[in-house]
């Protein structure tokens, strides 16, 4: 048999609409992820129900052009996850498993500069259910002055769940309730944490002690499964009870072993015991073994409170404190106070004068102290007063008061605090007394009062203190509140009256305060000062960069202005073309006194003045510069995505055309556009094929309009537009064309689905059945799937094509029914016909049902085709007339048969008003797919002209 090929061509001519299609934004959310339940709250609240733990996936589907971006956030509630603090900026939201906290209400918006943002929203709800506690509590009573006990026990069940829980409660396998026995109440208490329901047993009765299960259910919402937690009650049951090896508070030496015994004196179920301590947790070393808690060689920092618990869900926990104290001392420190009474700052003879000395120590009060002059013990008299616990001053302090001050009391005095008997090293402190003992003063040296450093560079304030003793200065910020130091410290103290800085940033600007400290020197008013730092940093500058538009021949002008730096001022501005260098523009007076911009002006736009500009600006301390690409070149498009059913498919070469849209973006900023040069390319090809397409001056808002034919399916293709004006080619704009099934009512002349794409032509898995139809190709079947049943290919023989298959695999059993719904459809003529083509091979093959659901009263489904049996390893047609009474759905049902050899597929399926093909197709005849005996083959060309195929065949 000889075949001849011809190709006839017919061109597609090029459209252009005069009509403005900028339009706001519109946006609608529909969910992709594992959902449980979508449904509407009689609020016209939208409710996304989830498990936890599994995949959230949102879509925000926009309309409007041009093109709207899409930005998801969140409702803080009682969130705490990230997502309320970043948004994100993509039409799919998706969280991998998901946590109850990250319920809310999410928001989608959608904004494209025209008009209003559109905001969508829809609320999560997370549902999760955990495992249940359940406590036991026990209470016993006299009745009748003390004729008898009556003793009741509480079991409480508690549980966190979403939905809320409902509580089963059981004796053995037994399910209680309160019509069944008087002796049991079941409730729910007011003022609890969580889920709770309570079973009271009153008065407790032998046949009370039993086994107690609290099972809660969420009634298998998201396929949560329901929990259980049982209880044994004897008459030996009780709460936990703890005695320790120690007292209450212990102290120690540093450098011990501490050992602390935690023990059980009564409980049943065995009480669990637990050590824990605060603040912080156990000291590094420490062993917590059952009741025995020990640290070994204990130091000061291991000091605090360590808690033993004792739980057995049995009343309420048991628990034991330890106070851990570890002997130490740090920090002493003295005062001078002048004047006991306060009236003089100024030590003077005939005045009282007290010394006070403190160290901070653990135990505070078992610290002592001693005093000694010039080396020997202070001796007491009546002018000589030593005192403990002076409330003016911190705990455990100790004073010496001099009475009646004298010239002999001159001399040093030294203060020494120590733990007797034990081995840590005693501290002392040393202050002198003479008339040179003055209080302090504090300056801020010549020329230091402003310090000025750049950003990244050290800094260093100071103050001098003059007095005997010189105390401490104590720095902190001034002229910010609560503002902290760059140590983190709201105060920091020097010795030396130096705060130094690293790597200053320009936000440590500001005033500082110096003053002096009320230890270590006079207990008088603090004296203060003020230095002022100034952080110099380099310019910040608007545009950092700009696209300057315009048509040969117009003026521009270009400005680069000056946003913050320090100083702030433009001390120099250099202007470069290409990297060479510009003379300088004319310097305008007006901004020569106070320069915060530089501006350049260009008389015309030419192709040689068209390039990149550098404005350099300087303000001394460093640089920064705007850039501004300066040019005639014609916007890039902006392509059209809300174009009606813009995929067109021809069944007789199994390709499709689609409709590509556009505008043109601000066409009147430069030159009129001349024509665009459209690059087509397939996905994961490298060849590409171009054509210049010609247009009539482009107003803005005008709709152009191409269509792309020829297309293979189900192939997708990068399309890349570029306008050309006089000056030359413009910017491009490129997107990606995917292959979509046409979703049409019946009364379109082409509405055949051939499965090519995911959403099926919109084509939904039966939610009653027993399983899901599949839909695959020969490059994504499972190659170790079952031999001998099944399609190799779709029906048009090519591996990229899509068909609809039931896998008849474990854990598939005899009888089971996977159903695919058809879209619903208005019924618009008595008459239609439903044509598939079916595929049903294999020794097991069971039964492909056709059924019509009716929606005019209610769903009622009806048979209108059904086939059974091997029918041979081929492709073949069917054509099934229908008339439905009202809108209705087609449905197509594979049911299982005996075993594993019974996969049955289905493709192209159609259908059209009118009743079917009065001669129907032998259901034998094989229907001859590409590739398996027709010899012609043909490259049709990706698109410009339609192809049509007309093949003669000769003998």
């Amino acid at each position: 048999m000889e075949v001849t090929c011809l190709l006839l061509l017919a061109l597609i001519p090029f459209h252009c609409r005069g009509q403005g299609v900028y339009a706001p934004a519109q946006a609608q959310i529909v969910h992709a992820g594992q959902a449980c339940v979508v449904k509407e709250d009689n609020i016209s609240e939208r409710v996304y129900t989830i498990r936890e733990g599994d995949t959230l996936m949102l879509q925000c589907l926009v309309t409007g052009h041009p093109r709207p971006q899409v930005r998801w956030t969140k409702t803080a509630g009682s969130a705490s996850d990230k997502f309320q603090e970043t948004s994100v900026f993509n039409e799919t939201l998706r969280i991998e498993r998901i946590a109850r906290t990250q319920g809310g209400r999410y928001y989608c918006k959608a904004e494209n500069g025209v008009g209003v943002p559109a905001i969508k929203s829809i609320r999560v709800d997370v549902q999760y259910l955990d495992e249940p506690m359940l406590t036991v509590h026990q209470t016993v009573s006299d009745v009748r002055g003390n004729f008898y006990q009556e003793k009741t026990v509480f079991l409480r069940c508690t549980v966190n769940s979403n939905p809320p829980a409902r509580f089963i409660w059981k004796r053995g396998s037994d399910t209680l309730s309160h019509s069944q026995d008087n002796g049991v109440d079941i409730y729910e208490p007011l003022y609890t944490q969580g889920e709770t329901k309570v079973l009271k047993l009153k008065n407790l009765r032998p046949q009370d002690y039993a086994s107690y299960t609290c099972q809660v259910s969420v009634r298998n919402v998201c396929g949560i499964p329901d929990k259980a937690i049982t209880f044994r009650l004897t008459n030996t049951t009780a709460p936990p009870a703890l005695k320790l090896s120690v007292n209450e508070t212990l102290v120690v030496n540093p450098g011990e072993n501490v050992t602390v015994q935690c023990l059980l004196t009564g409980g049943d179920p065995l009480p669990q015991l637990q050590w824990s301590h605060g603040p912080g947790p156990l000291p590094l070393g420490a062993l917590a073994q059952g009741g025995t808690l020990s640290i070994p060689s204990v130091q000061a920092r291991d000091s605090g409170y360590y808690n033993c618990t004792a739980t057995n869900n049995v009343g309420n926990p048991a628990k034991k404190t330890v106070n851990l104290l570890v002997r130490s001392m740090k920090n002493a420190t003295f005062q001078i106070t002048p004047d006991v009474i306060k009236e003089s700052e100024n030590i003077q003879l005939g005045q009282d004068l007290k010394l006070s000395c403190h160290v901070d120590a653990v135990p505070q009060e078992k610290v002592t102290y001693q005093w000694f002059k010039n080396g020997k013990p202070a001796r007491m008299s009546k002018r000589l007063l030593v005192t403990r616990n002076d409330p003016e001053l911190p705990a455990v302090t100790s004073s010496l008061e001099l009475i009646d001050l004298h010239f002999s009391d001159y001399g040093t005095y030294l203060c020494m605090a120590s733990f007797p008997g034990a081995p840590v090293p005693d501290l002392s402190v040393e202050v002198n007394i003479s008339s040179e003992t003055v209080p302090p003063t504090i300056s801020v040296p010549k020329g230091r009062a402003v310090v000025t450093v750049r950003e990244g560079s050290p800094a260093e304030l100071q103050c001098e203190v003059r007095g005997k003793p010189r105390p401490p200065v104590l720095w902190s910020r001034v002229d910010k509140e609560a503002a902290l130091l760059p140590s983190g410290l709201p105060l920091e103290e020097t010795p030396d009256g130096k705060l130094r800085l690293e790597r200053v940033s320009r936000d440590m600007s500001g005033t500082y305060r110096c003053q002096t400290a009320r230890y270590n020197g006079f207990n008088v008013r603090p004296r203060e000062a003020q230095v002022q730092l100034n952080v110099q940093f380099p310019p910040e500058v608007e545009p950092s960069s700009q696209d300057v538009r315009q048509a040969l021949g117009r003026p521009v002008l270009l400005r680069c202005s000056l946003l913050r730096g320090s100083p702030q001022r433009i001390a120099s501005a250099v202007w470069r073309f290409k990297g060479q260098l510009l003379p300088p523009p004319p310097v305008v007076p007006a901004a020569a006194e106070a320069p915060d911009h530089a501006e350049l002006r260009l008389d015309a736009v030419t192709r040689d003045s068209s390039g990149s500009y550098e404005c350099s600006v300087s303000n001394d301390v460093g640089s920064a510069a705007c850039l501004f690409q300066v040019s005639a070149k014609a916007y890039s498009p902006e392509f059209y995505f809300d174009t009606p059913n813009p995929t067109r498919s021809h069944k007789l070469s199994k390709n499709y055309s689609y409709v590509l849209q556009w505008t043109q973006r601000e066409p009147d900023a430069v030159d009129p556009v001349l024509n665009y040069r459209l690059s087509i390319r397939q996905l994961n090809q490298h060849n590409a094929v171009v054509k210049a397409i010609p247009v009539r001056r482009v107003e803005k808002g005008q709709l152009l309009e191409y269509i792309l034919t020829d297309l293979r399916v189900p192939h997708s293709y990068e399309v890349r537009l570029t306008p050309y004006t006089t000056f030359g080619a413009g910017d491009m704009a490129s997107r990606i064309i995917h292959y979509t099934e046409p979703i049409s009512s019946p009364n379109l002349s082409d509405n055949t689905c051939h499965f090519e794409d995911e959403k099926i032509c919109g084509y939904t898995q039966d939610l009653t059945d027993n399983f899901d139809w599949t839909r695959q190709n020969a490059l994504t079947q499972n190659p170790k799937r079952s031999p001998n049943t099944g399609p190799p290919t779709d029906i048009s023989g090519t591996p990229e094509g899509y068909y609809m298959f039931i896998e008849t695999s474990r854990p598939r059993e005899l009888g089971d029914r996977a159903r695919l719904v058809s879209p619903l459809y208005n019924a618009s003529a008595k008459f239609y016909c439903v044509s598939f083509f079916y595929h049903m091979y294999g020794k097991h093959i069971g039964s492909l049902n056709l059924l019509v659901r009716s929606r005019n009263k209610g769903a009622l489904d009806t048979h209108a085709w059904s086939l059974s049996g091997n029918k041979g390893n081929v492709w073949q047609q069917a054509h099934v007339p229908i008339s439905p009474s009202g809108p209705f759905q087609i449905i197509f049902e594979g049911v299982r048969g005996p075993g594993y050899l019974g996969d049955i597929a289905i493709d192209d399926v159609t259908l059209k008003k009118g009743e079917c093909p009065r001669k129907q197709m032998d259901p034998n005849k094989v229907v001859v797919m590409p590739g398996s005996g027709a010899p012609c083959q043909s490259s049709p060309q990706l698109w410009g002209p339609t192809a049509i195929f007309l093949l003669a065949l000769q003998r």
